[in-house]
């Protein structure tokens, strides 16, 4: 499959005998991913050549985590094997974002530059630690550069030309 892929969440347990699973999400609409009817391909995380396609039928979240249950899995046995596996989307169902939106993957990968146009380094990794997301740069020297993804300080992303620009306020560095 050459379509690109995104992960949407991760299937860690089963839940009962009727073959329900346990899903952390990884996607800020869960309500959408997991909606009765979505498609969801579950992808064996060693080896993406192992996938299968899933309908979900119903889900709910309870503490953190989805508890879902697939279109034709009767049984705790049918599913136990995708424990651990990704569950994906395709960039076509991808949901359109407003103004000053943007998916993970588009941010990863973009240089950083501070206001007087200093190569800070690239965002490789984004946390989601509670009130703001906070972008991980890995410098060329020296530790990661933590940012947090507020009005103060990121000042402008540039997707097309993968720029950001940054206003590096004191004790960031």
């Amino acid at each position: 499959m050459a379509e690109k892929m995104f992960n949407v969440g991760k299937i860690v347990n089963t839940h009962g005998i009727r073959g329900d699973v346990k899903v952390l999400a990884q996607t800020d609409f869960p309500e959408e991913r997991f909606a009765k009817g979505s498609e969801l391909l579950a992808v064996h995380p060693e080896d993406p050549s192992k996938q299968k396609m899933f309908t979900v039928e119903s889900a709910r979240e309870q503490k953190g985590l989805y508890y879902i249950k697939f279109n034709g899995i009767t049984n705790i046995n049918e599913i136990e094997p995708f424990k651990g596996w990704e569950l994906k989307i395709t960039e076509d169902q991808l949901i359109e974002l407003e103004e000053d939106e943007f998916y993970y993957h588009e941010i990863v990968g973009c240089e950083v530059y501070s206001e007087e146009g200093e190569l800070l380094g690239k965002v490789k990794e984004i946390l989601t630690p509670g009130a703001n997301d906070v972008w991980v740069v890995g410098r060329p020297k020296g530790k990661d550069l933590l940012i947090p993804y507020i009005n103060d300080v990121v000042l402008d992303v540039n997707i097309e030309e993968k720029k950001v620009k940054v206003h590096l306020m004191e004790g960031l560095i």
